[in-house]
């Protein structure tokens, strides 16, 4: 687990942040310059999916690295 650590951050960094863009980008959370902004509301999506892809991958290594339970 100790080298899966850098993908789950990042992964649930990238995932808020895509959280965080599109619901600015569908002008749901207000109060920025990117509020209501298509351009986010396109971007976020990608980002959150990325996120979740880099989760994914560092699940996927955890599991291969844990020894199997007799």
């Amino acid at each position: 687990m100790k080298r899966n650590w850098p993908y789950l951050v990042g992964g649930i960094l990238l995932g808020l942040m895509g959280l965080v863009w599109t619901l600015q980008g569908l002008n749901v959370l207000g109060g920025s310059a990117m509020s209501g902004s298509p351009t986010w509301a396109i971007i976020g999506p990608i980002v959150l999916v990325l996120g979740l892809v880099l989760i994914g991958i560092g699940v996927a290594r955890a599991r291969r690295q844990r020894p199997d339970a007799p």
